[in-house]
């Protein structure tokens, strides 16, 4: 029964799972060609539990209500690897995140297996076994499956359970359980995974501060977005970043001049897509300036002030050193810099474990009260 093709098989299986502590799961899924990921295996497993794939290509009428059950039950804690774009894919799919959820990468950054190790590099470090990872980028959407693509996908379950209970048991060693659960609990946010529309002008880089031009690119993401999602095309199949912001910079209130921005043919200026284009940039120009969006601006840090973060990024390294720890789980180089600075509310690195081992020294240097010093060939913390 390693694939999985009828409601009842589903309904069974999951009644086994339903008894588990915890689960496995991963999926496989294309979205080059498609807005919204194409879901073609979702795999699970747990102990003592057969490890299956569920084939909504080969059954696309399949009934996952009894997956729905296992995934809202709070009892069960469900595991996956580096699974973001899985947990978007279920939120995408069911409405809701799988909760409790554990991702064995950011528990192995925590146990100091590196920064993102990936799941082969793990299971080779943590079971001595060599992962087939060959058939990482072939096409899921296509049936028959070979007897290879089904090992290779429920190699990615099985071999996570031994991980998972790994380093559970390393975790509980250290104390440092509460650690992953902080994290855990900030990869339960939605926003994540379906951040606000209002926002997604963001990740566009426009070399300009002008709130109105802002504001035009802020309603012409929103409407490649709500395009995107109608079509189920992907954004860059819609426009891309660049000419998204080529349009918000010289905002074009007719077709002929629409036509005139490299990217924009003269078919796709005249069509409805142009008009709406044009529509959209002529409103966002009427914006009051109060309306319109700001841009975040990065203070960079003063030349005085680099000596600073320079000390702050070796006490960074030290403290990840000493406590085993991924160096950018603790803290990222924006993070150092308004630390620098001195504008550092609210910064992840200093709340919760991270103020523990880094973020609390690192005020306490910037404020003078601690200092290093090298001693055969080794850096020492001191008060001072």
């Amino acid at each position: 029964m390693s694939i999985i093709t009828s409601s009842e098989e589903l309904k069974d299986y999951c009644k086994d799972l339903a008894k588990a502590e915890f689960i496995t799961v991963d999926t496989e899924f294309l979205r080059e060609r498609t807005y919204y990921p194409k879901l073609c295996l979702i795999q699970l497993s747990a102990p003592n539990v057969e490890a299956i794939a569920i084939d909504p290509v080969a059954a696309p009428n399949i009934d996952l209500s009894p997956l729905e059950k296992i995934f809202k039950d709070t009892k069960i804690l469900k595991v996956m690897h580096a699974g973001r774009q899985d947990m978007e894919i279920f939120y995408k799919l069911f409405g809701y995140l799988p909760a409790p959820y554990y991702d064995t990468q950011i528990a192995a950054m925590v146990c100091g297996y590196g920064e993102q190790v990936g799941y082969e590099a793990l299971v080779r470090s943590v079971m001595d076994i060599q992962v087939d990872k060959s058939k990482q980028y072939t096409d899921w959407s296509i049936r028959p499956l070979s007897q290879a693509q089904i090992n290779y996908a429920l190699n990615d379950v099985i071999y996570l359970k031994d991980v998972y209970i790994h380093l559970d048991k390393e975790l509980k060693k250290t104390g440092r359980e509460k650690w992953v659960e902080e994290e855990m609990t900030a990869m339960l946010d939605v926003t994540l995974y379906d951040p606000p529309l209002d926002e997604l002008w963001r990740k566009i880089r426009i070399k300009t501060n002008k709130p109105h031009k802002l504001a035009v690119l802020q309603d012409l993401a929103v409407w490649r977005e709500e395009f995107a999602r109608k079509k189920d095309l992907p954004r860059n199949h819609i426009m891309k970043d660049e000419t998204l912001s080529e349009i918000a910079l010289q905002s074009p209130t007719n077709i002929k001049s629409l036509a005139r921005i490299r990217g924009v043919s003269d078919r796709f200026a005249d069509s409805d897509k142009g008009t709406k284009i044009i529509k959209t940039v002529k409103q966002a120009l009427e914006k009051d300036t109060e309306d319109c969006p700001r841009k975040d601006i990065k203070e960079p840090v003063p030349q005085h002030l680099l000596p600073t973060l320079e000390m702050l990024k070796m006490l960074l390294r030290i403290q990840a050193s000493e406590h085993n720890v991924a160096g950018k789980l603790i803290a990222k180089t924006d993070e150092l810099e308004a630390i620098a600075i001195g504008k550092n509310p609210n910064l992840p690195s200093l709340k919760g474990w991270r103020r523990e081992i880094f973020g609390q020294k690192a005020i306490d240097l910037k404020d003078g009260k601690i200092a290093f010093s090298l001693k055969k060939g080794q850096i020492h913390i001191s008060e001072v």
